[in-house]
């Protein structure tokens, strides 16, 4: 007989008592990290209870106050089954109000728990009851949508299993939750990088780096980065030197470890939980095989090295054969720091832990001259006529410019850059590993194991610009910030559209859109593009996606870049019947 999956409700069954179960446990409850939590609390079934409240967390010897759900940190494990229905009784022990948003769950847009968008929020000392289908599987999260609050614990997994047989077969799985935390209140980091963006950013280039041409920047480059007041390393905006980067709620000396045993078909769920932190994952001496993104199955793809961003999930396949531990690397992308856990075939086992790699260099393509002639610049160095040409052209072409801005763009002190040769970069390695020496996934790595389900041409493209003032801290989409009573962005229902988001930035963006999944246009076999809820806009470039906006109501839009949202990057999408027709 199989345990019940209740008894695994806080860890209670751990250490040795657990891998003693081992064999009777269903895959995705095998793990073990001894003198750590065995597992993560796990809830389950129809009718589950979430209390949101303060809690001690303690990392490297210090102790602050998170925000946490049923007193941990990551929230409880939630694990669902495709096609039952689910109550979840939320009540809130905080001062102030919360919230808790099923992160890419389809669901009535009333139970998708954004304040002031979808409901009031759960006030003090109140309890809210989310009940609805669940309508899919694939592995998911969920995190509040009041204030910061996710920046100090209130997030957890969320995993749904498929109604029938799961194409990814597997002999255990582990669920790793990927965040940072700071003893800095996120409140007082916005209030530093708005005072100056470049606060936490202790990786700048130097003019002795430049001399000595260490720092990988050329002059004429840096000349470049210089009249455009930006540093070519300013990757991140909150970075290691105030971050410390989690693996299910675990620092780097922790050493959280998931058992294996040589042999097995590992399923490794991967969530960036993070407020603001990107990492590029890897297993030294493994394999991965991608087989699901943000809980959507794709044609399995082999790879050493992964980028997930901010709201993302990735699902992956290892098999270890080695009778060895092995390290899982989360290297935040501007390489300040990394989380650290280890699969290992028995407890108290480590592998080595490799140094932090070379800091990346932003280039020009992340200036958004990925699509230009560059021929014009060959001479920059060398003065002249063509110096001054080639520079008179680039200050065109990021700079602030009003008289090339779109139509619908507001131009003022909150743009400060204008991307006039945005890229199409999804086939492109991502920031940092451009060149190393090991396969690396792409967004056009990713095929839709099942056939798209809406085939229809898009009958209207729309394009959506991602704007900022670096300087001011300041963040919006076409040039507005969301307290600026933008208008929201409207689709009838049904409609098929083309959706083109324009980075204008040197910063990443990975924009979620709440309620629907999207097609990304990867050019990739027909009817099998990708579906995502999430997907990361790298620096000056272009991402276009096809949107069946099928689901009525109104819906979240935003960067996942917690302070990027925070400031200003943010609006409502609105689907509506269209006029006349029945609703």
């Amino acid at each position: 007989m199989r345990p019940d999956r209740r008894m695994l409700l806080g860890g209670a069954a751990a250490g040795g008592g657990l891998l003693g179960l081992q064999g009777l446990l269903p895959a995705w409850a095998q793990t073990g990290s001894p003198g750590l939590r065995a597992d993560l609390p796990t809830l389950t079934g129809p009718d589950i209870a979430l209390t949101v409240g303060l809690s001690d967390f303690t990392l490297n010897g210090r102790t602050a106050t998170a925000t946490t759900v049923n007193g941990v940190l990551p929230a409880p494990l939630l694990r669902l089954r495709e096609g039952q229905n689910v109550r979840l009784s939320v009540t809130n022990h905080l001062e102030e109000d919360t919230s808790i948003h099923w992160h890419g769950l389809l669901l009535p847009f009333q139970m998708d728990g954004v304040p002031g968008v979808s409901f009031p929020g759960i006030g003090p000392h109140q309890t809210f009851v989310y009940e609805f289908p669940v309508r899919q599987s694939g592995t998911f999260w969920y995190h509040s949508h009041s204030g910061l609050q996710e920046a100090v614990g209130h997030y957890g997994p969320l995993v749904i299993d498929p109604a029938g047989a799961d194409p990814v077969a597997c002999d255990r799985e582990h669920v790793l939750v990927l965040s940072d935390w700071s003893f800095l209140h996120p409140h007082e980091i916005l209030a530093k990088l708005k005072k100056s963006p470049g606060y936490f950013n202790q990786q700048r280039t130097t003019l002795a780096g430049l001399l000595s041409g260490r720092d990988g920047v050329s002059l004429q480059d840096r000349r470049m980065w210089g009249g455009m007041r930006m540093d070519p390393r300013d990757i991140s905006d909150v970075t290691g030197s105030t971050y410390t980067y989690l693996v299910n709620g675990h620092g780097p000396e922790d050493n959280w470890t998931g058992l294996f045993r040589p042999g097995e078909r590992v399923r490794l769920r991967i969530i960036n939980a993070s407020a603001m932190s990107i990492f590029n994952v890897r297993i030294p001496g493994l394999s991965m095989t991608v087989v699901q993104a943000d809980g959507e199955n794709v044609r399995p793809v082999e790879v050493d090295e992964f980028q997930i961003s901010v709201a993302e999930t990735y699902d992956v396949i290892v098999r270890p054969t080695e009778d060895r531990a092995y390290t899982i690397v989360s290297e935040a992308i501007d390489r300040s720091g990394m989380g650290r856990a280890t699969l290992a075939p028995r407890p108290g086992m480590t592998a080595e832990v490799p140094p932090l790699r070379t800091v990346p260099t932003l280039g020009m393509r992340d200036m958004g001259m990925g699509g230009m002639d560059h021929s014009a610049m060959a001479g920059m160095d060398h003065g002249g006529a063509g110096s001054a040409a080639a520079a008179h052209d680039m200050s065109g072409m990021n700079m602030r410019d009003p008289d090339n801005a779109p139509p619908e763009m507001a131009v003022g002190v909150g743009v400060d850059m204008i991307n006039m040769s945005p890229a199409n970069r999804l086939g492109e390695r991502p920031t940092g590993l451009e060149g190393v020496d090991h396969r690396v996934l792409v967004y056009t790595d990713l095929v839709s194991l099942a056939p798209n389900r809406d085939r229809r041409p898009p009958s209207r493209n729309l394009e959506i610009h991602l704007t900022g003032n670096m300087e001011r801290f300041m963040w919006g989409f076409d040039g507005r910030k969301f307290s600026e009573l933008v208008e929201p962005i409207r689709f009838e229902k049904d409609e098929r559209v083309r959706v083109t988001l324009v980075n204008d930035t040197m910063m990443a963006h990975p924009i979620h859109l709440h309620g629907h999944f999207f097609e990304l246009v990867t050019g990739g076999p027909d009817g099998h593009q990708p579906l995502k809820h999430t997907v990361n806009v790298a620096p000056g470039g272009k991402v276009s996606f096809d949107l069946t906006a099928d689901n009525p109501g109104d819906w979240a839009f935003h960067c996942h870049m917690l302070m990027h949202m925070h400031a200003g990057m943010f609006n409502v999408v609105t689907v509506r019947p269209m006029a006349g027709a029945a609703s």
